[in-house]
């Protein structure tokens, strides 16, 4: 056998471990961010919880102020629940189309899911700013103060999953589907569906029981 020959081969056998670190490397880069996107989700958990029991324990404090039978208007609040529940659908559809050379139905869901999330906030900020109106802001009792802070808390986390999508939207056009892209998507897909499950805790602690 050439000296060449065994030059040729021991530079093949060199790179393999080389390229192997890299690989294992990136694998563990990828499994760190999921494990740690997962532990803030389950501190955001935490936080919720806290402001869904001072919500029960400061439920019934009016101070002789409005309740929230007079102040909620069920339909309006089951249309909000509607578009968010649409919005985590049309997430689905675009984590069920991602591939390669879909990119572009992938985006036109995530818009779809953009459009949806931000009718939520907006219907969400009409009903802050008609209880402001009304003299129902978080000042006049114990109750408001609670119900501002979770439905807002709930609201700012929406507002920066829309900025989020902006991105990932962005992102698509310019990568493509690498496995950095398809990371971010699935924690941004994780982020979206655990706002979805909040929001069917309001409406059904904070809205639906006040009419049954």
């Amino acid at each position: 056998m050439s000296s060449a020959t065994l030059h040729s081969n021991s530079g093949r056998g060199a790179k393999a471990p080389a390229n192997d670190h890299a690989d294992h490397a990136h694998h563990d880069s990828g499994a760190t961010t999921t494990l740690g996107f997962w532990i803030y989700l389950m501190s955001d958990c935490l936080i919720f919880c806290v402001l869904f029991a001072t919500f029960g324990v400061l439920a019934q404090s009016t101070a002789g102020g409005p309740t929230g039978r007079e102040l909620f208007e069920l339909p309006f609040v089951l249309g909000e629940t509607v578009l968010l529940l649409l919005s985590s659908f049309t997430f689905g559809l675009a984590s069920l189309s991602m591939r390669p050379g879909n990119e572009a139905v992938v985006q036109r869901w995530l818009w779809i899911t953009f459009a949806l999330g931000a009718a939520f906030v907006s219907m969400e900020v009409h009903e802050f700013t008609a209880l402001l109106h009304e003299g129902a802001g978080p000042g006049r009792s114990a109750f408001l103060s609670a119900f501002f802070t979770l439905v807002g808390t709930h609201g700012l986390h929406v507002t920066c999953g829309l900025l989020w999508l902006v991105v990932m939207i962005h992102q698509i056009g310019r990568f493509g589907f690498d496995p950095v892209v398809r990371r971010r998507l699935q924690c941004l897909s994780l982020f979206w569906h655990f706002l979805d499950l909040v929001w069917i805790c309001v409406f059904t602690f904070v809205y639906l029981r006040e009419f049954v």
